[in-house]
């Protein structure tokens, strides 16, 4: 009875209780009670068959998180009855059948479902806040909406909030006038603010004035067998990922063109994955390349097993891209035991450069590219065991999960 009379004088704003109901939650916390975090996202999948990646990592990183922590997910769907498992807990807001990744603010057509999901997602973030209003944190991912829909419900429920950036918060919408004072003042209210790469961080300081810390996107993903040469000498190559210009796709079918017949004589087979944009040039490349002999596959999305059988398989996996940050397939390819051939873009040359992960290019070109795939063939595998798993300890979820758990602490 003590409890609900301190509860009710608390939600009354009863400063004299609300010290009270303050403080004993926080000396239970001492004791071992889990923190309240609440996690809106407007990426969480709810499809099983690797196009939605970066929800994939949001929902792993969430099941860890959940381990050492109370959590609710708010995140985009139909609808339907909170889900709840141990605990982790689901909430979906209702939105529009298309992710807001895919609504574009210059198509007039696209207007009403994202102003649908933008009262959405701000619509169910307060009703969760009033129904519990101990929670001790919100994270946002990313810094838009979902920040600003954290910085709203600050002012009201004085909850402090982080965010978690991604590279198209700040390199795409931080470009635009109106969206870039927008981003500024959701990173300056923030307790703290994460991004997930190395390079982003410099940039979300340079933006906000604030300091950023390096939270990696990553997903569980098997460790692998033990690099090492194949019995037949020819090496086995691999890209997962979407089709679309950043991702460079189009770039690998051409630097795969612009090898030789000596060169292909070192290579067993190329299995090319994903799907996107760029779903008709990469399968007339493909063809082309299959016309002349070449051994190229093409598939499409793979779920989380079949992306771990792929990558068991291969050498190297190849990441290509003309703009990155550090995306999923790095730590995937790490936790596989797998190095990679990469452009320098973003952190990727950092990265190789730091762990000896792999091998990169000069710059973002299908000429450089074929260059380094001729590289390849001459260097031990087994060289860049120790920077595999060094990288791999790095990435891993529990380790994420413990950086942000001591910064809001």
């Amino acid at each position: 009875m003590a409890c609900q009379h301190v509860h009710c004088a608390f939600s009354n704003a009863d400063i004299r209780y609300q010290w009270r109901y303050d403080g004993f939650t926080k000396l239970l916390r001492i004791h071992g009670m889990k923190k309240k975090i609440i996690l809106i996202t407007t990426s969480y999948p709810r499809a099983v068959d690797g196009s939605e990646a970066a929800g994939a990592f949001v929902r792993d990183f969430a099941q860890a998180l959940a381990a050492k922590a109370q959590l609710t997910v708010l995140a985009p769907g139909t609808g339907q009855e909170p889900l709840t498992q141990d605990a982790l807990t689901v909430v979906r807001y209702l939105v529009p059948d298309k992710p807001l990744s895919l609504l574009k603010p210059w198509n007039p057509l696209h207007w009403l479902p994202i102003l649908r999901t933008l009262v959405s997602g701000k619509q169910a973030l307060y009703e969760h806040l009033g129904s519990h209003p101990d929670t001790d944190h919100i994270l946002a991912l990313w810094v838009l909406p979902s920040g600003a829909w954290a910085k709203q419900a600050n002012a009201v429920f004085n909850i402090p909030y982080s965010t978690w950036a991604l590279g198209s918060d700040i390199w795409t919408l931080g470009k635009i006038p109106v969206i870039s004072s927008m981003l500024r003042r959701v990173l300056n209210h923030s307790r703290h603010n994460f991004a997930d790469g190395l390079q982003l961080c410099d940039d979300v300081e340079r933006l906000s004035g604030k300091a950023c810390s390096f939270l990696p996107s990553t997903r569980e993903f098997s460790t692998g067998s033990d690099t090492g040469a194949h019995p037949t000498g020819g090496l086995k190559l691999a890209f997962l990922g979407r089709w679309h210009p950043n991702k460079g796709a189009d770039m690998l079918i051409t630097a795969l063109s612009l090898l030789d017949e000596e060169d292909w004589q070192h290579i067993d087979e190329v299995r090319i994955f994903g799907g996107g944009p760029l779903q008709d040039r990469i399968t007339r490349g493909v063809r082309t390349l299959r016309e002349a002999g070449r051994p190229v596959s093409l598939g499409g999305y793979l779920d989380r097993d079949g992306a771990q059988a792929l990558f068991s398989w291969c050498d190297y996996v190849l990441i290509p891209s003309r703009i990155e940050s550090i995306p999923v397939v790095f730590s995937d390819a790490m936790k596989a035991g797998r190095p990679i051939i990469t452009t320098p873009v973003g952190d990727l040359g950092r990265l190789v450069n730091k762990y000896h992960c792999g091998l990169v290019t000069n710059d973002a070109s299908a000429e450089e590219f074929a260059r380094v795939l001729r590289l390849a063939r001459n260097t031990p595998l087994a060289n860049y065991k120790p920077g595999v798993e060094e990288a791999a300890r790095d990435f891993s979820l529990p380790v994420i999960v413990d950086t942000f758990l001591a910064a809001i602490d």
